[in-house]
């Protein structure tokens, strides 16, 4: 299913290795260091942790490999809450201590699962917790987009006024496709319906009920929706599976008057076969926020594409959003340690949503 949620196996737990903090006044208290692979989380949930004797050791986004692994052995970490970056094996077994794992976000592709799988280290996904900025921010690109309003911008600003000529496109009955049908891609088409859109997906394994009710029109083939739809957006996960799913030949087949949004992963645009289909009029725009290497290259040919808008994997840092993702996280963490149980729909899992392969 291109949904945000899976089953969760059996919960491993080891010995756990903690650290000792020594106040003033002499009392000991047990502290127990999280590793934050970015360089802040809300304080809402700092001061959470901070209450059941968590403290968080803040890796820089993006930093280099030895530099987390040395940070992550150096302050024998427990847990690891995942952000930016990425979590390879050797950062998972760095400090030998690590018992859980929780994404500040619902994408994985950037944690090795199966390492952590292997080690017995159980990983959650914030699934949720930004769904409402994520969807809005979709809904943006694809306004903007539908309505030419880059190429508008850009014309009028060189002298242009195309008042004379120009004629744009209306929402109300124009198709919308949505690949997935998670929490996101549910909110995007409550919104995208309530604009006027005329929504259509395709997901494997939806709910037909749940979904027809919401006035979601579900296709049975993706080329289905391809061919139809005016507006694509992506809102499946990064798997083996979805890998370049968008390719060369998926462009093809859409109108070339239609535009793509893509607020998902990165990995699952071939940006080149995108920037040939923009270059060559083969469709007529596209609003990415993720890509395949993050940041991506000064030198990719996606920069000189024309009608794109990008933006840097931010649809979901909202103050809201970024609050709901790291308490979730944070509550991940501390029910793992006092043996909650935590629901199955936060687990992933290497089988279903794939993970790094380093």
């Amino acid at each position: 299913m291109y949904s945000e949620i899976d089953t969760m196996p059996k919960m491993y737990t080891k010995n756990r290795l903690l650290t000792m903090m020594i106040y003033g006044n002499g009392m000991s208290v047990i502290v127990r260091k999280v590793l934050v692979t970015r360089d802040r989380i809300d304080p809402t949930a700092i001061e959470l942790l901070r209450s059941k004797g968590f403290e968080c050791v803040f890796s820089p986004p993006y930093a280099e490999q030895d530099e987390v692994v040395r940070t992550a052995r150096d302050a024998k970490v427990c847990a690891i809450m995942v952000s930016q970056g990425k979590i390879t094996r050797s950062v998972i077994s760095a400090s030998g201590s690590v018992e859980v794992m929780a994404k500040h976000g619902s994408g994985v592709n950037n944690i090795n699962l199966a390492a952590a799988e292997e080690l017995g280290i159980p990983v959650y996904r914030a699934v949720g917790g930004n769904a409402t900025a994520v969807a809005e921010y979709t809904i943006s690109l694809m306004l903007s987009l539908w309505k030419s309003l880059p190429h508008l911008d850009a014309a009028t600003k060189s002298g242009d006024w195309l008042k004379g000529s120009f004629v744009g496109n209306d929402i109300r009955g124009a198709k919308l496709g949505l690949i997935g049908l998670g929490v996101i891609g549910r909110e995007v088409a409550r919104l995208g319906a309530a604009l006027g859109f005329d929504v259509m997906a395709y997901d494997p394994a939806p709910s037909s009920a749940q979904h027809s009710a919401n006035g979601i029109r579900l296709l049975d083939t993706i080329d289905q929706l391809i061919r139809q739809s005016d507006i694509i957006s992506l809102h499946c996960p990064l798997t083996p599976a979805t890998r370049h799913l968008v390719d060369a030949k998926l462009l093809a087949k859409m109108k070339s008057t239609s535009v793509l949004i893509n607020t998902a992963r990165g990995g699952i645009v071939d940006e080149d076969a995108l920037a040939d289909a923009l270059q060559n009029g083969e469709i007529a725009g596209a609003g990415i926020d993720s890509f395949e290497v993050e940041p991506p290259s000064r030198t990719s040919r996606i920069w000189d594409a024309p009608n794109i808008i990008c933006s840097p994997h931010s649809a979901g840092l909202t103050p809201g959003a970024e609050r709901a993702m790291a308490t979730m996280a944070a509550r991940f963490i501390i029910d793992h340690f006092e043996g909650r149980a935590i629901d199955p729909a936060f687990r992933a899992t290497s089988t279903v949503h794939g993970g790094l392969q380093e």
